[in-house]
């Protein structure tokens, strides 16, 4: 493995973003691209209204001319494209349904799911044409289990969808995605390395260099948000890496803001239904942490803090280090 590759498509994944966002977030201001705001949500946030949004497309821009550009070509490669590029597409259009069409909630549930159905099945054909193995490894140990494809393809396409939607969950503060994601994919290209995925390591590698060139202009104040086109592709990235590398269980840990953020949203609808009471004063949880005081830096470092805990941890697990 080439590590100064590695790290040249870290670099160069990053100077694109910070180049391409200034062209353009005043495109997107101009064609009116603007966030709005929840009105039930913490008041502090009605004054980023307006914002650009949809800036997920700076993130895949740079992504993809760098991954096309450093990656190996293998049928990895195609099931990774196909995971980021699809998700995203998908978090594209989502977007411009609720901006150009007003419509808040952007595209319908069964429009989204057949989206990420369609890119889901075709990430199972390419991996099943490679003679994909179905073992499912158990991590931190030597124990797997196989139960054939019947169950792993399921099993995928159910994967992509949880955390996809559990990446688009932690969406909802200036900076916090962007870092979160950023210290997940570090940690992936490291299982990536020890696998010899080498086209997950350089997925990685673009989507390190894409995201933190991003978060120089989503910092809070944030200038632009990346909306559903980044969440749900850098959901889909992460997915991927984690099926080509024969890490399903470990995005457990190593994703571990995501599933936190994921599971207050649906402990949050279970109690409300079920009791008529909410256990959070918001979901995701990271609006329960604004609402009990904390500033919005507060709580995207300390949730950046706990991703990196999470990662080092499932690099332990996964003896990575």
């Amino acid at each position: 493995m080439d590590f100064q590759l590695l790290l040249l498509t870290i670099g160069v994944s990053f100077v694109l973003a910070v180049i391409s966002a200034p062209l353009l977030i005043p495109l997107l201001r101009r064609m009116k691209f603007g966030q709005q705001v929840r009105d039930d949500g913490p008041q502090s946030h009605l004054k980023k209204a307006g914002t650009p949004t949809m800036g997920g497309v700076i993130i895949l821009l740079a992504f993809t001319l760098t991954f096309l550009k450093f990656s190996p070509v293998d049928t990895n490669f195609y099931v990774l494209l196909v995971g980021t590029l699809g998700f995203g597409l998908i978090g594209f259009l989502d977007d411009y349904v609720k901006i150009v069409f007003k419509r808040s909630l952007g595209l319908t549930a069964l429009q989204k799911l057949f989206g990420q159905l369609l890119f889901s099945g075709i990430m199972c054909w390419l991996l099943i044409a490679n003679g994909h193995s179905t073992a499912i490894g158990i991590p931190g140990t030597d124990w797997s289990f196989d139960w054939g494809g019947w169950f792993y393809y399921p099993f995928i396409i159910i994967m992509m969808l949880a955390i996809s939607n559990a990446v688009n969950f932690t969406d909802g503060l200036d900076g916090l995605l962007s870092g979160v994601s950023a210290i997940a994919f570090g940690a992936y290209a490291l299982v990536a390395i020890q696998s010899t995925s080498f086209a997950a390591a350089f997925c990685a590698a673009a989507m390190i260099g894409a995201v933190l060139g991003f978060l120089v202009f989503n910092a809070h104040p944030a200038k632009v948000f990346m909306g559903d086109t980044g969440s749900l592709g850098i959901g889909g990235a992460i997915g991927a890496i984690a099926i080509v590398t024969k890490s399903e269980l470990l995005f457990l840990i190593i994703g571990g803001v995501f599933v936190i953020e994921m599971l207050s949203v649906v402990l949050q609808v279970a109690s409300f239904k079920t009791r008529g009471k909410r256990i959070f004063k918001m979901s995701p949880i990271h609006h329960h942490f604004e609402l009990s005081g904390w500033s919005e830096w507060r709580v995207v470092i300390t949730f950046w803090v706990v991703g990196i805990v999470l990662a080092g941890l499932g690099l332990y697990i996964n003896k990575g280090l």
